[in-house]
């Protein structure tokens, strides 16, 4: 009778578990987005870029699990508190992330199990479609004025003294 009941609850976790295990599809995704990029080398050490973006798929799907691919690296998209609101970031040095436009990829877990595997196997990674892109444009970092405010600060600081210790000196004898 045991045995019965075994083989009975296995075949049923073989019909179910297609049906259970398989995940949806974004169709028809689409996408409002937000970006900032670092624009002073004087605030920040290195360069930032942010994506903040609302997901709305036609069939109606939200939280989807989410992975971008930007300048060559492969990260998790985060989840805010609203529904359907995503965030990435970036960060590297001045050098690394030039100006220019940046193509956010964005793919879903089936779609970016594939792109590891292309990878992985030094295939085309643009065989795999990303569910959809986002563009960050970067307009490059202002360095900031030639002089820094700090110097000239000094400067004055020691002309005024000069300018105290010179007037002290002529009035006494």
């Amino acid at each position: 009778m045991a045995a019965t009941t075994h083989k009975m609850f296995l075949v049923a976790c073989l019909v179910f578990l297609p049906i259970f295990a398989s995940a949806d599809t974004c169709l028809g995704p689409s996408v409002s987005a937000e970006t900032y990029t670092t624009s002073e080398v004087t605030v920040s050490t290195e360069t930032v870029f942010i994506a903040q973006f609302t997901l709305t798929c036609k069939n109606g799907l939200q939280n989807v699990n989410l992975y971008a691919e930007v300048a060559g690296r492969m990260i998790p998209a985060v989840k805010t508190s609203k529904p359907n609101e995503y965030q990435i970031s970036i960060t590297d040095e001045y050098k690394a992330l030039r100006s220019g436009t940046y193509e956010a990829k964005f793919y879903d877990e089936e779609s970016f199990s594939a792109l590891k595997k292309a990878k992985r196997n030094n295939e085309d990674s643009n065989s795999v479609t990303p569910l959809f892109s986002i563009n960050i444009s970067h307009s490059g970092l202002w360095q900031g004025s030639y002089i820094q405010s700090e110097f000239v600060a000094a400067c004055v600081a020691i002309l005024v003294w000069w300018l105290a210790f010179s007037a002290k000196s002529k009035l006494s004898p």
